[in-house]
């Protein structure tokens, strides 16, 4: 900053300087020493005028730059103001402007991250609750499925028993076919002795002779 006001103040006091010396240089010999006095008085104050008007500039823009400074490291209320009228009071007006506007966009952008998350947050429960919803069906599933196959389990236990009993039942009708049963469906036979011999003869059924018909007439 202090280079700032060397390179304000210095054009003025060299221009002011030159005017001193000028003025000296041709009034040289008419010149009294309270003369003399008076420039030397003057040339101090051509000093002091310039370091006070590099100081004048500087002070706003010094002021602007560290207001700058701290709204690009994301001090967004920070303003400049200045009392003056001229093109740095101005300046700062332009700088507020600009401030303000960078809030009021970050606030906005707040807001709307804000309802972004607060929809985010409904959508993530209502798919939690959907989620739960179809974990406790497929539990249910689950038990049914497992009641299903218990039954399915002992349904094929019965079918196996059930096949065990054939299996005995078969080897009982087997072991029943090698006992030998006489044939109740043969004849009777006749036995008969004839000088000493033994004849077996199959006796005849009875034949049932069939009763006559007769034929009755109805009298007239």
């Amino acid at each position: 900053m202090n280079k700032i006001i060397f390179k304000i103040a210095f054009p003025i006091i060299l221009v002011g300087l030159f005017i001193i010396i000028i003025f000296i240089a041709l009034n040289y010999g008419a010149m009294s020493k309270e003369v003399y006095f008076v420039f030397i008085a003057l040339s101090i104050y051509v000093f002091l005028f310039g370091f006070a008007t590099g100081q004048n500039f500087a002070t706003p823009v010094k002021k602007l730059l560290k207001r700058a400074t701290e709204l690009s490291q994301g001090d967004l209320k920070t303003r400049v103001y200045l009392e003056t009228k001229d093109e740095f009071g101005e300046l700062s007006k332009i700088f507020n402007k600009i401030a303000q506007d960078l809030e009021e966009s970050k606030q906005a952008g707040s807001r709307a991250e804000e309802s972004i998350d607060i929809k985010v947050k409904a959508k993530t429960q209502a798919l939690d609750e959907t989620i739960s919803a179809l974990e406790q069906k497929v539990r249910n599933r689950t038990l049914e499925l497992d009641k299903v196959i218990k039954e399915i389990e002992r349904q094929r236990d019965e079918v196996k028993n059930k096949d065990e009993e054939i299996a005995k039942l078969k080897v009982q009708i087997e072991d029943a076919k090698k006992i030998v049963i006489p044939d109740i469906t043969e004849k009777p036979k006749k036995v008969s002795v004839k000088k000493n011999k033994v004849e077996i003869k199959e006796t005849e059924e009875p034949k049932v002779e069939p009763e006559p018909i007769v034929d009755i007439k109805p009298s007239i």
